[in-house]
């Protein structure tokens, strides 16, 4: 089959790889599209431990089962279905409290084992999740991304009622976690970001206003467009010492900052005004499988679409794809890769 797999930072090659038969509980999926995550950007560019080269990435993806191993039931040849990529052991101290998506040995497709940067994929089928036929594959490959928003955002917003949310990052998880506040009852959506260009899409799919921190003074322009009530959440998609930073000077008092941008690791904030404002400050990582569920539903429902700030290519195009998104040169939101003429 042939496969887009990363060999070396900055370097992707479409290549022939031998096709693996699924084991007793494993399911063999026929690829239709797939999305290029802001991770595996930074995996691609070898900033990423967790993966290593040669490696097919992908885990944002819709298809259909080809084939199965013997211990898996309530699956047909031909079926659509999307794929949860995280696998947890079930036995750990996190997965005893139900925080599965925090197991200690977890694994996930495309980064401990091949994922779907190709025409065919083996996964655990307890990760194979049926979709209706007439949902859209691209539309279809947004649960895993609209999973990790909806977590991010439904737990930064359950303490507030109608809240105005400001979003850092219009990028995938920053417009998608502004189109979830949507569906969860926010009032005004504010989303910031560097890029004009994407600011455009953001007004355009899912914030009511939006400011470009490079061109404005931030904090003046928040003030003026939240109004008297101001910004009881915060949602950090991209992740940096000034975005973060940031949401600590523009929440309300007793607020929520929800970090879900991984951009850097250290930061200095100011922990003092935190606490004399009694400032929540969460942090979101993965789903759990109801989240994953509920992405699946907001998706066959129509609530949230791809619609206005996606973009397809071939996989034969996907080194090309992930150069030019690493160089800036990519305005829309999200990329996906076509597979077997999905």
């Amino acid at each position: 089959m042939k496969a887009l797999v990363w060999t070396e930072p900055e370097k992707m090659e479409y290549a022939e790889l031998p096709e693996t038969a699924p084991k007793e509980d494993e399911v063999l999926i026929q690829v239709e599209a797939v999305g290029i995550c802001g991770s595996e950007l930074e995996g691609y560019l070898g900033h990423n431990s967790l993966r290593v080269p040669p490696l097919v990435m992908g885990h944002e993806f819709c298809g259909r089962v080809v084939s199965f191993g013997a211990r898996v039931t309530g699956l047909a040849a031909g079926q659509k279905v999307v794929v949860n990529p995280l696998s947890s052991c079930g036995v750990c101290a996190s997965c005893r409290k139900g925080h599965t998506q925090l197991c200690a040995s977890r694994s996930i497709v495309g980064i401990h084992r091949p994922g779907a940067f190709g025409e065919r994929v083996v996964v655990p089928a307890s990760g194979v999740v049926p979709v209706p036929e007439k949902l859209d594959a691209y539309r279809a490959a947004l649960a895993e991304p609209l999973a990790c928003s909806l977590r991010a955002t439904r737990r930064a917003m359950q303490r507030h009622f109608a809240p105005n949310v400001l979003v850092f990052g219009a990028g995938g998880i920053g417009l998608l976690c502004a189109k979830v506040a949507r569906q969860l009852g926010a009032d005004r959506i504010i989303v910031a970001d560097t890029q004009d260009e994407r600011l455009a899409i953001a007004l355009g799919v899912a914030a009511d206003e939006v400011v470009n921190p490079a061109s404005s003074d931030l904090a003046a322009s928040v003030a003026k467009l939240a109004g008297e009530k101001g910004i009881d959440v915060v949602i950090d998609a991209a992740g940096f010492q000034p975005t973060r930073a940031a949401a600590l000077g523009l929440v309300n008092p007793a607020g929520t900052v929800m970090n879900i941008g991984l951009g850097i690791d250290e930061t200095n904030l100011k922990i003092n005004h935190l606490i004399r404002s009694e400032i929540e400050v969460l942090g979101s990582f993965c789903y759990t499988a109801q989240d994953f569920r509920d992405a699946v539903d907001l998706l066959a429902q129509g609530r949230v679409t791809e619609e206005g700030w996606t973009e397809v290519r071939p996989l034969s195009q996907g080194d090309e794809a992930f150069r030019d998104l690493t160089s800036g040169k990519v305005r829309n939101g999200k990329i996906f890769l076509s597979v077997n003429g999905g």
